[in-house]
């Protein structure tokens, strides 16, 4: 009776649980230096599914992990996919010669992954 019960539930349970999805990845970034600080042109792709499951950012950080900038990705992209924003007036500690991007997804937060970027 117990294993029947369990078989019963497990379905139930895992039907409850909420899917992870891949974390936004990151296909493209360009970086470029201008009058008013860096400017970074982020490529993400994502499958965003609406609303309730989008790719809703991703930031510049130092190789210490320090965030130096933010986009923040305010609506899902479901018919653009990839898609690119750009974050501009970054400010670099002097002598940076290496920094990374991390994306979020709005229901798995960050990745744990980051892609580095020599900046030119």
């Amino acid at each position: 009776m117990k294993h029947l019960i369990l078989a019963l539930l497990l379905p139930l349970a895992l039907a409850s649980t909420p899917s992870r999805a891949d974390p936004p990845l990151i296909e493209k970034v360009s970086a470029a230096n201008t009058s008013n600080g860096w400017r970074f042109d982020v490529t993400l792709s994502h499958p965003d599914s609406g609303w309730d499951h989008y790719a809703d950012g991703w930031r510049v950080l130092d190789m210490n992990g320090t965030q130096l900038g933010m986009r923040v990705l305010a609506h899902p992209h479901e018919a653009e996919q990839p898609f690119t924003r750009s974050l501009g007036g970054v400010q670099l500690p002097a002598g940076t010669q290496q920094v990374q991007i991390q994306s979020r997804c709005l229901i798995d937060g960050w990745s744990a992954e980051t892609l580095t970027v020599t900046i030119p």
